[in-house]
């Protein structure tokens, strides 16, 4: 008896229709990229919660107002302020509030209220062809890096890695925000952004040298964590950025070397490691961050440098994914080939 047969024996029949529904969008690599439009001022946010609970409501109200006070309307999700444990909603709950908001032509973008943990749960879920067919800027870092990849590798869509609605949206924070959605030129990023904290790790040449491709990446741990899905682009000829967050200087050691093993640091013509926050607890028995990159990416022989401003920070980048790029190491800045939004 085939799976099909086996599901309708059950009774379940419909059920395993939607799950194909879901799940056989998640196959094709080569989406064509497809562009969100600029989010103005005066547009409507979408706010979800697809991982980690907030707080109570004076933090989700709190969220909001911050929001507000940026200069854009908001509409939470349905399930945005619900609780399941570390959750904010059941997995399919939290699912259901991204098809929601992608299908909802009063809202002009999609934010998440935090990340923490739990968007590696949803993607089986993810309805990939509302998606497609209602492009928009989706808005998030660490956690969010697995709706940012899947999203992007299956609908061909360019989403953004950028503040959450907790982020703290200093002055730096919110003019690279509100260049990279709403811009009529390609950005220009350089490593010493001026506007920016002087106390970030600086920028480090790791490989000197000029590399292109499309900027591809987001938190290491979250990567990692979905190496081996089917939710994962195609890393040929790409410029992978990297950041993350209280991690052991083994554990950056230990994720690298997973990417390496899986094949993804072979394919890349280019590399960057922004901030890694609380990371560099190195004494006289460990190596440093910085050794650690310099193994792992010197025999790479590609272009790549560190101490990009973007990561658990207060000031941040925002970082259009699946766009082309131009890097120089040496500067290390980040030139986009082409704007991020349909204009």
């Amino acid at each position: 008896m085939d799976r099909r047969n086996f599901l309708s024996a059950l009774g379940i029949g419909g059920f395993g229709t939607l799950m194909n529904k879901s799940i056989g969008m998640v196959r094709s690599k080569e989406q064509p990229l497809l562009k969100p439009k600029p989010l103005r001022l005066g547009d409507t946010i979408g706010l979800v919660s697809p991982a980690s609970i907030v707080g109570d409501d004076k933090e989700y109200d709190n969220v909001v107002k911050k929001i507000r006070n940026l200069g854009y309307k908001v509409k939470e999700a349905p399930h945005a302020r619900n609780k399941f444990g570390y959750f904010a909603g059941t997995d399919k709950q939290r699912a259901e509030d991204l098809n929601v908001m992608f299908a909802d032509p009063s809202v002009d973008a999609i934010m998440a209220f935090r990340g923490g943990w739990g968007c590696n749960r949803i993607l089986e879920h993810l309805d990939y062809g509302i998606i497609r067919e209602h492009p928009k800027a989706l808005i998030g870092y660490s956690d969010i890096t697995s709706l940012l990849l899947a999203i992007y590798a299956n609908t061909g869509l360019t989403t953004f890695h950028g503040p959450v609605g907790t982020s703290t949206w200093t002055k730096f924070t919110m003019t690279h925000f509100r260049k990279a959605v709403n811009s009529n030129a390609p950005l220009a990023l350089e490593g010493s952004s001026e506007g920016a904290s002087k106390s970030y790790q600086p920028i480090t040449t790791l490989r000197e040298g000029r590399a292109s491709g499309r900027l591809l990446g987001g938190n290491l741990s979250v990567l990692t964590s979905m190496v081996g899905s089917d939710y994962l682009p195609d890393w040929t000829g790409s410029i992978l950025f990297l950041e993350d967050v209280g991690e052991d200087v083994y554990r950056v050691d230990r994720m690298l070397t997973q990417l390496k093993l899986s094949g993804i640091l072979d394919q890349l013509s280019g590399f960057i490691f922004g901030q890694c926050t609380s990371c560099d607890m190195a004494d006289n028995h460990r190596f440093t961050l910085r050794q650690i990159l310099e193994q792992h990416i010197k025999p790479l022989k590609i272009p790549a440098f560190s101490g990009a401003i973007f990561g658990h920070i207060d000031d941040m980048m925002t970082l259009p994914i699946g766009l082309e790029v131009e890097i120089e190491s040496e500067r290390g800045s980040i030139i986009f080939q082409e704007v991020a939004t349909t204009q």
